[in-house]
């Protein structure tokens, strides 16, 4: 992608609003804005300063298309690493194009999607893991998703990956130095101390290879499956949850045919609801096929929440029984996946007859949908299940499937380089292996990077980023 033209978007959200942010990178963005642009003091823009902001117009020719004022920023020290000019604008649709317009005819080139953080890439300002956590960034809608890409933002992860790769680096060229004395039989590396950091290093890659399940499910939000008999409260509880009416709730049985999803940020982590349809026997060919996405849900949900009618239970002991066959093969079928069992409408029975079913179901925990009682202690239950320890250490968190691919291959490599050292192969054997894994660090900051990779990852950034 060549970076000798001048490139232009808007950076702001597509539509009208009160102000517009359009912005300019390239060797003669100053230039083409001072040509059109007339400040109110009169003032050179060509002899301001970087980083000083200036009011004026906009014009094409005769023609003043807005007041605006307009940023500065002298390459290297700007975003992009070029000259950048931000007009700040009037939110007009109109105005916003009218300035777009006038620049492209003057010789700026509409930039493509995540061209302003690629070129900041090119130019040293971000390595690549930095630049994909700007676009994680933008995407964050709750606190734990904005802590990791913040701190993937600031260097944590890639200084990280860095200091491994350094240090195995320097290893590597003094076994590279011992291909060129093969003859004399000289070890310039220390076996023992080479030995102590590629565990290191192992030990490391394990920690943020395990720490992806985590970083995963808070950057796309924890999926969480509500199941249970028709008529259990669901649809109930979703509404409680999301304190809206959210699905429809009815006393006639199976009105939920299909599944209904809705996102709501408990502490900080973004957690995606599921309501499904009730499981039940039925000759209703529709409920069946609702009953049968309920399953798919619960395949793809990182935890269940299997709902139990407790007025039901007390009144039926066959609805007792069926509940507990249920989650009994729910726990058979799905032996690691998180469940919490409720005991919902607990308002409608007595504490004796509560703790009664609790003796058929014992992980089962009372609460009152309808009545919002125990709400706020079934969402610190949620954050139970979610091992947010390392979170809260700001320890560095994986989220990124590029870079938890490009660890595992790594760690596969480092692997292979142990059980060379203990089986005693010859340095070049062992140098092969180590390349590899230097290979598949760099993959991860960018040092070793070709156009089609960054072809994808730029292609999902949004315009004007």
């Amino acid at each position: 992608m060549s970076q000798e033209k001048n490139i232009i978007a808007i950076a702001t959200p597509a539509g009208a609003g009160a102000v517009s942010i359009i912005r300019i990178s390239g060797p003669d963005a100053w230039s083409l804005v001072a040509a059109q642009f007339k400040s109110v003091r009169d003032k050179d823009l060509l002899k301001q300063t970087s980083h000083s902001i200036h009011l004026g117009h906009i014009s094409d020719g005769a023609k003043i298309i807005d007041q605006v004022l307009v940023s500065l920023f002298k390459g290297p020290n700007s975003y992009t690493g070029e000259n950048v000019v931000e007009i700040n604008c009037h939110g007009s649709s109109y105005i916003q194009q009218e300035i777009l317009q006038l620049f492209l005819r003057k010789g700026c080139k509409m930039a493509e999607g995540g061209e302003f953080t690629l070129r900041a890439f090119l130019n040293g300002k971000l390595d690549l893991s930095q630049a994909e956590a700007v676009a994680d960034l933008i995407a964050s809608d709750n606190a734990a998703a904005h802590q990791i890409a913040m701190q993937q933002m600031r260097g944590g992860f890639s200084s990280e990956i860095k200091a491994l790769r350094q240090e195995l680096l320097n290893f590597a060229s003094l076994i590279e130095l011992e291909l060129d004395f093969a003859e004399e039989d000289v070890a310039f590396a220390d076996r023992e101390a080479f030995k102590a950091l590629l565990e290191k290093i192992a030990k490391v890659l394990r920690q943020l290879i395990d720490s992806f399940a985590l970083g995963n499910v808070i950057k796309n939000g924890i999926p969480v499956a509500i199941v249970g008999a028709p008529n259990a409260g669901k649809s109930t509880l979703l509404n409680a949850l999301l304190n809206e009416e959210r699905a429809i709730v009815s006393d006639i049985a199976g009105t939920t045919r299909d599944t209904i999803e809705d996102e709501i940020s408990i502490g900080g982590i973004g957690f995606r609801f599921i309501d499904t349809a009730g499981i039940r026997d039925t000759k209703d060919q529709i409920e069946q096929l609702g009953i049968a996405k309920t399953f798919e849900k619960i395949e793809q949900a990182q935890l269940v929440v299997y709902m139990v009618d407790l007025k039901k239970c007390h009144e039926d002991l066959a609805v007792l029984t069926a509940d507990a066959a249920a989650l009994q093969k729910l726990k058979e079928t799905y032996p690691k996946k998180p469940l919490l069992v409720l005991g919902n409408k607990a308002d409608l029975i007595s504490a004796d007859a509560a703790a009664k079913i609790k003796e058929t179901i014992t992980d089962l925990s009372p609460l009152s949908a309808k009545e919002k009682e125990g709400i706020e202690s079934l969402k610190e239950a949620f954050l139970n299940v979610v091992h947010t320890g390392a979170l809260h250490n700001n320890d560095t968190i994986v989220s990124n499937s590029r870079h938890y691919d490009a660890l595992l291959r790594a760690q596969e490599e480092i692997g292979k380089v142990q059980d060379g050292l203990v089986a005693g192969l010859s340095s070049d054997l062992m140098a092969i292996d180590i390349r590899q894994s230097l290979y598949h660090f760099g993959e991860i900051t960018g040092e070793i990077s070709s156009d089609e990779l960054l072809g994808n990852i730029f292609a999902n950034f949004c315009i004007g980023k």
